[in-house]
């Protein structure tokens, strides 16, 4: 394979290094019992494939009512497109912790300091850990596996 220039397929290291500008916060929900409506809310971005390249989804969930408080679509992964829908949602009313991934879109003052300046504990995934965010991964399964694939979405 090597004299070849071939080489396996593979999930390799992700070089990428956090910004040092960014903060990220321990993960607060090892162990803690949801037990009443907006303790804990818990947001991710996902990716949707259209026929002409993608768009990302991304939404809250309530972890005790394990409902979709808000979304939005975007076609850049950008901070400003997260910092805004969480924004209008914190309008509307807050929790006591935000729970993300360590993505460069969560870890960003733009999308922290509103939820600091509100009393809102960050809570932040391990790196590598999907299942500290399961609610919201099962959410993705199952938007994905019962409507996007099950369509040919052109585009939105």
């Amino acid at each position: 394979m090597r004299t070849r220039g071939l080489e396996a397929l593979y999930q390799k290291p992700d070089p990428r290094t956090p910004n040092p500008e960014h903060v990220v916060f321990p993960y607060r929900l090892r162990g803690r019992v949801m037990d009443h409506c907006d303790h804990v809310w818990s947001t991710d971005i996902t990716y949707v494939r259209l026929a002409r390249g993608f768009v990302y989804l991304r939404a809250v969930m309530d972890g005790y009512g394990r409902y979709v408080l808000g979304w939005a679509l975007s076609t850049p992964r950008d901070a400003d497109f997260c910092s805004e829908a969480v924004g209008k949602l914190l309008n509307k009313g807050q929790c006591d912790i935000f729970n993300t991934d360590q993505g460069a879109q969560f870890t960003t003052p733009r999308f922290t300091q509103p939820l600091l300046d509100k009393g809102i504990h960050a809570s932040m995934d391990g790196r590598g850990r999907a299942l500290d965010n399961i609610l919201v991964e099962r959410l993705w399964r199952t938007v994905k596996y019962e409507h996007i694939y099950l369509q040919d979405i052109l585009n939105v």
